[in-house]
């Protein structure tokens, strides 16, 4: 390029700005994501969480970890390092001296701004003898006083001086290249090429080629392919699993194997330690020979997750492979939920194959709740509760106070209470409470609409059917003491409303004796009053005392009843009077329907604020810790919200995993309209995650109403034909966003059956 000169930078001033910069974006960012977290602050919340969680696993591991790790130290060590070098290097830059100045001639001769011909003359014939070579000066020096001088002196030189800064005019444009000149030296050339090619031929290539493995093996949510293609598989081959089969099927996932996952290991000791365990155990189906259950890896994952399930001690040796286990399980159940899911919507839209049934899918929340808690299907929920153990339930499902479940033993009577619970010492039945208490209670509220219609409340073919369900956290103390309040409330209120009956009856006969004489004035205008008959007056003397007003209130009621319509013929005589009445009335309605209207789009657009803000707003996925006497990590409550028809085992809306529930959260729980018409009976269903006896289950009843005519039904599908596609783009962004390939979604049964052979080979 004409006019513009590339060179390097021969005193090695700008390299140090460059280095400077490229040090300061290492630095900054990586202080603000790596700089260790407040251990003092970690501290104080285990100590809050001690007296609840002390007896916890992972509560135990957590104190020995934060004792014995160095890696705080040493990252702190090292951003330290990295911001010594930064400010090192910061202050060397603002040592170096400017190069790129302006040029001022009066400044080399040391002359003041607007000095005389004369003065410059002088000066500069002072610094010629100075700075002369031949005088024994500096050549350079004498160069720049030759040339500011000229810049003053010389009309041609001053002039470019003016205009373009320096004295010898238009310059080439000048780049610096903010690396040392030694690196393009020859000496140096074999150096810097090893260099290069070390770092993008090998470095890079090794880098780019490690992460592009490892992502292509995982999903979305951090499981294998190859396990997500075996889950499909089973799932696919055997739609009802029980419980002995959904463990099987799990403990073979890829996860577990040395040769996918470097983490999972075999040691010689297996072949000793394991046999033993399957004696304790009984039948776990050692025998069967289809491949993978059959594999060393799957069978030592089976064998330790019953032990942890029953309890069992096992060596130190295999208790490290057990919690690399049981830490695994629960994001393999979900992927497993998640792969049933997809299954069950590909058959509702394409049929051909059996979906797995709604018992499979719940079994796997189960498994994950008793793999959280330690306890098999059958065992009491009482057992999560700490210093329970098998023989004290007896005290508790006795007939005197039949305890069976966690409810159950907080609506007992305190003293009830500490009667059953007579084993225990004073500090362990405080620490039980203490428990007790932070176990949740959730309410659920459902509402039932049609999003983005006219008849939010109206069912047709077609309509996409919203359910609304929100769910409120509350401690079990609390709500404890909220059932006592509200049943001592109710009774008061009760026996109010009793009173209150008495009291209206009295009060209602009062007032009719008042209305009684003011209608009776209007008709003494209009109408003389009747006797009554004899036959009558007789029947009242026959009668209890107490009873005679009832006759004379019936008496009254005939007389009111006459003169309304006698009232009511004189408002026929008056015809300018029904107009006004009937404007009026017309009015009204159109008022009311004007406040429905807004009122209706008033919620849409609520209801569309809310979405959107769920869309954008990113909630903390720690909600509350679990209480979990034998699981190895620090687990978060979550929760699994999905309707089900009970009758038909199947999934009406896919489960959607709460995992931001601290307080309240709302849910949307999105699915088509039943074909049919008539009432269907769903069930809203609540599951945890992690809790034993905390689920619950909630009527849901639909009635889809029939379309009486042609027209009709045209307008309700062109109404939810776009209702129709959003569904369906919603449920593929679904399925996209939980990490499930199109090609893995498309799987057929005989090409699932050869990959997974080909994979287990």
């Amino acid at each position: 390029m004409a006019g513009q000169q590339f060179q390097y930078d021969d005193s090695g001033n700008t390299f140090f700005y460059f280095l400077t910069s490229f040090v300061g974006l290492i630095v900054i960012p990586a202080t603000y994501y790596l700089w260790p977290r407040d251990q003092n602050a970690e501290q104080l919340r285990l100590k809050s969480l001690r007296r609840v969680h002390g007896r916890c696993l992972w509560y135990r591991l957590r104190l020995m970890k934060s004792q014995q790790s160095i890696v705080p130290t040493l990252k702190k060590a090292a951003l330290l390092f990295g911001w010594a070098v930064f400010l090192l290097l910061a202050y060397k830059v603002s040592k170096l001296d400017r190069e790129y100045q302006e040029y001022n001639p009066y400044e080399v001769l040391n002359l003041d701004p607007g000095a005389s011909l004369s003065e410059i003359k002088k000066q500069y014939r002072v610094l010629s003898l100075k700075y002369h070579p031949d005088k024994g000066g500096d050549e350079a020096t004498f160069m720049r006083i030759a040339k500011a001088y000229a810049a003053l002196t010389n009309e041609q030189s001053r002039q470019n001086w003016e205009t373009y800064g320096n004295p010898d005019g238009p310059g080439a444009t000048s780049f610096g290249i903010a690396l040392p000149a030694w690196i393009v030296d020859q000496k140096n050339s074999m150096l810097v090429l090893l260099v290069y090619g070390l770092a993008f031929m090998v470095i890079l290539p090794v880098v780019v080629g490690t992460w592009w493995y490892r992502s292509i093996r995982y999903s979305g949510d951090q499981i294998l392919i190859n396990t997500t293609q075996l889950f499909m598989h089973f799932m696919y081959k055997t739609p009802n699993m029980n419980m002995k089969r959904l463990a099987m099927v799990l403990t073979a996932a890829f996860e577990f194997d040395p040769r996918s996952n470097k983490e999972a290991t075999i040691r010689p000791t297996d072949n000793i330690e394991v046999p033993q365990l399957i004696r304790e155990l009984g039948n776990i189906n050692v025998k069967k020979k289809e491949p993978p259950f059959c594999y060393p890896y799957s069978l030592k994952a089976r064998v330790l997750v019953l032990a942890h399930l029953a309890r069992m001690d096992v060596s130190e040796e295999l208790e490290e492979d057990q919690r690399f286990v049981v830490r695994k399980s629960p994001a393999l159940l979900q992927e497993m939920i998640n792969v049933g899911c997809q299954l069950t919507m590909m058959a509702n839209s394409r049929g051909g194959f059996h979906a797995p049934r709604l018992v499979t899918i719940e079994n796997c929340m189960k498994l994950t709740q008793m793999i959280v808690q330690g306890l098999q299907e059958s065992k009491s929920p009482l057992l999560q509760l700490p210093h329970f153990e098998e023989e004290h339930l007896r005290y508790c499902i006795s007939k005197k106070y039949k305890v069976r479940s966690l409810q159950d033993l907080v609506s007992l009577k305190d003293s009830d209470r500490r009667s059953m619970l007579r084993f225990l010492g004073e500090e362990k039945y405080d620490e039980v409470m203490a428990v007790l208490g932070s176990f949740p209670h959730i309410t659920m509220d459902t509402k039932l609409q049609v999003l983005d219609d006219e008849d939010s409340n109206n069912i047709t073919a077609g309509s996409i059917v919203t359910v609304t369900v929100t769910l409120t956290r509350k401690r079990m103390a609390v709500r404890n003491k909220c059932i006592y309040v509200y049943l001592t409330s109710f009774c008061l209120c009760v026996k109010q409303g009793d009173t209150s009956k008495t009291k209206t009856k009295v009060w209602q006969n009062k007032s009719k004796g008042a209305k009684k004489t003011a209608k009776s004035k209007k008709k003494k205008l209009t109408k003389k009053k009747a006797t009554p008959a004899p036959a009558k007056t007789k029947q009242a003397n026959g009668n209890v005392a107490g009873n005679v007003p009832a006759v004379k209130e019936e008496e009254d009621e005939a007389s009111d009843k006459g003169s309304e319509s006698d009232e009511g013929e004189a408002n026929k005589d008056s015809p300018s009077e029904r107009d006004e009445d009937s404007d009026k009335q017309s009015d009204t309605e159109v008022d009311e329907m004007a406040g429905d209207d807004e009122e209706e789009w008033e919620a849409l657009q609520q209801s569309i604020q809310r979405r959107e803000r769920a869309l954008l707003e990113t909630k903390s996925k720690v909600t509350h810790p679990v209480y979990s006497l034998y699981f190895p990590e620090e687990k978060q409550e979550w929760w699994w919200l999905y309707i089900a028809d009970r009758r038909d085992q199947t999934l009406v809306s896919m489960p959607y995993h709460v995992c931001t529930l601290k307080d309240t959260e709302e849910v949307e729980l999105k699915f088509p309209a039943p074909s049919k018409t008539g009432n269907y009976q769903y069930s809203v269903i609540l599951r945890s995650d992690s809790y034993l006896g905390l689920d619950q289950i909630k009527p849901l009843k639909v009635t889809r109403k029939c379309v009486h005519s042609k027209l009709e039904c045209t307008c309700n599908w062109s109404k939810h034909l776009y209702q129709r596609s959003f569904f369906l783009k919603y449920c593929i962004f679904n399925a996209i966003f939980k990490g499930f390939e199109a090609q893995y979604i498309t799987l057929c049964r005989s090409s699932a059956e050869m990959k997974v052979v080909r994979l287990l080979e």
